[in-house]
This record gives C-alpha cells, structure tokens and sequence, in this order.
C-alpha cells in the first residue's frame, strides 16, 4: 500500500467532481450553439461558474475559464511589465521582473502593488503572506479550499486558481477578475468566455472544476482541515525530537495547514524523493510543476538559504485523505533513511 503525501501537486479527483462529469457526459451540445443542446451545455458551464465564484467568495467578478492556472498567469501577465519575487511560481515569474525582495521569513516587500504579483501562499513552504492591497495578480491557487479566502475582500484586480489542487480534473483552471477589467485576449477566435479565451469550453472539465470547489469550501466550513493541522505537528515535533539537524522552513509562520518543507544539510532532496518512492511513499523535493525537472529551490534560496541548503530540501504536503497511520509511517521512515545516510556519510 502507498502513501500520498504530495497534495500540493495535485489532489486525487473527489468523488464529487467524478460523478458531476459522469453525469455531464450525456449532454452532447457545443456551448457556442443556439439551440437546445447547445444551450444545456452552456447552462452546466454557467452553474459550474457560479459555484466557483460563490466557494470563493468573487459574486460579481467575471471567472474567466482557462486550461489551468499556468494560462490564466499569461493572460493576466503578458505586456504587462509586473514585478514580482523569485518565490513565485515560474508561471507567474517566468512573465514578471522578479525584483521585489523576500526576507527569511518568506514575507514579500512590496512598495507598487498596482503593479506587482503575489501569490496568498508558497507551493514548496506553506508559508502565506499578507494581504496587500491592489495587487494586480494573486496567486491563490495553494491557498484555495485550504484557508478562508475571498477574492472580493481580497482586493486585486485578478486572480488565478486550478481546479486539481481542489480535487477537480486537471487541465482545467481560472482567471479571475473584478467586473469590467480591461483584458485582451491571447487566444482568439470565437470570442468565447467573455471575448477573453476563445475556443469551445471543457464542458466536463468545467462541470468537474465547479462539483469540486463547492465540496471543497464545505469541507472548509466543517473544520476538516484542523485535524490535517494537527497532523502536520506531530509530524514536524516528531522530527525535531529526533534530531535538530533537520530545518522547518517556515516553523514559526502562518502557513498552509497541510505543509511542511524541510531542509536536512548534506542530503540531497532528489535523494530522499527516491528513497522514499522505494519505501512506498511519495513526497517531492518542490515544486512539481516543471516538467519533472528537479534543482535546487529559488523560492528558498530567494529567502536566504544558500544553494546547497536548497537543494536538501523535501516537501511534505497532506491531504483531506491522509490518515495518521500514514504521518506516522512517513515519520518513521524518514529517521530511518535519515540514521542511515548520516552513518554512510560518516563511514566515507
């Protein structure tokens, strides 16, 4: 049996995302078509954008439907000449000038938020800023169905979210935007979503996005993320009891309930990544939104850490389904592997 403790790179589809687009299947009409097909098309997509704007809290906004967070970052990016941190997402920094500074804490300075990106939370530390006001982009794709968050009192001019870090398919995200922000297109054609993204939608994609945020946000309202809370800190007390090598990244921030980022000194985090995918157990080493490509963190050594501290870093991130059998399995594991290495290290 294994154990999944990489939520933060993509969360398995909820049962409620399965069935609202096992049910969709049977409707056969292209959005974009006038007739009655067309139009019961069309009508699961504007239900499924009201669901997403009311889990959110965007009543009012316009939600511009995308391929994922890595477009909506484009299209509310490109030409745009924003400024941003090197603990940016490379698909919101890859279109920035990342200039702006970051303390050890994590904490962006931001002195032109008008012009400027910041995401609610870090991917790879949890760790979540706070909120300025005006921004031009939030990034809320971490935060989103983990925190309370609301785009209206959020106060930006767009944001971008992911339906599969909620539990909804993948291929399928947002942008975002306050009612009347001027936006041109990247992708033009037919003139779908509001003039700003044409093609024919992903009806099911859509359907799936909308089934997933709605659950999401009740599991937000009931408190299940506390007991994940809980699980994180007996996993992080677990191994600083063991050893104080080890560094937690964000110990004493708010951050994400779900996620621990942890730096141990001479043990690479590709290493560990492997050691513990032949234990059974999944974790990464970062981000894992870059093609699979593993090297040492920018967001951590944009916080002060020296390159070699970044590329011994593992990240941790639980989920709704995690059981405490499976934190504690990954706890015990981790000593172990952690014992032996130092021993070899120590015998060379």
């Amino acid at each position: 049996m294994r154990t999944y403790l990489d939520y933060n790179s993509t969360v398995p589809l909820r049962s409620e995302a399965k069935q609202a687009m096992i049910d969709a299947m049977d409707y056969i009409g292209n959005p974009s078509s006038v007739h009655l097909e067309g139009r019961a098309a069309k009508n699961l997509i504007e239900n499924a954008r009201v669901k997403i704007a009311e889990s959110i809290g965007a009543v009012g906004a316009d939600i511009i439907f995308t391929s994922g967070a890595t477009e909506s970052a484009a299209l509310a990016l490109a030409g745009r000449n924003i400024m941003c941190s090197r603990i940016e997402h490379d698909a919101v920094s890859s279109w920035c000038s990342a200039k702006l500074s970051t303390d050890r804490s994590g904490t962006v300075a931001i002195d032109r938020p008008e012009h400027s990106a910041l995401q609610v939370a870090n991917s790879e530390t949890g760790i979540i800023q706070k909120n300025v006001k005006g921004i031009w982009l939030s990034d809320m794709t971490q935060a989103f169905g983990k925190v309370p968050l609301a785009f209206n009192w959020h106060d930006c001019d767009c944001a971008m979210i992911s339906a599969h870090k909620i539990g909804g398919p993948k291929g399928i995200g947002a942008l975002i935007l306050k009612k009347g922000t001027d936006l041109a297109a990247l992708i033009k054609g037919g003139g779908q979503e509001m003039g700003r993204r044409s093609g024919t939608e992903n009806v099911l994609g859509i359907v799936g996005f909308g089934a997933a945020a709605e659950a999401a946000q009740k599991d937000l309202v009931n408190g299940e993320w506390e007991k994940i809370s809980e699980f994180r800190m007996i996993l992080e007390n677990m191994i600083e009891e063991f050893s104080d090598v080890p560094i937690l990244v964000g110990r004493d921030s708010n951050r994400l309930p779900n996620t621990t980022c942890l730096i141990t000194p001479g043990w690479k985090g590709e290493t560990q990544v492997m050691q513990m995918d032949l234990e059974g157990i999944a974790v990464s080493a970062g981000s894992a939104c870059s093609s699979g490509k593993v090297k040492s963190s920018d967001v951590l050594q944009a916080m002060g850490f020296s390159e070699n501290q970044a590329s011994c870093a593992l990240r941790v991130s639980l989920g709704l389904e995690t059981t405490r059998d499976e934190v504690l399995r990954f706890a015990d594991t981790w000593v172990k592997k952690f014992v032996s290495n130092s021993k070899r290290k120590n015998n060379i």
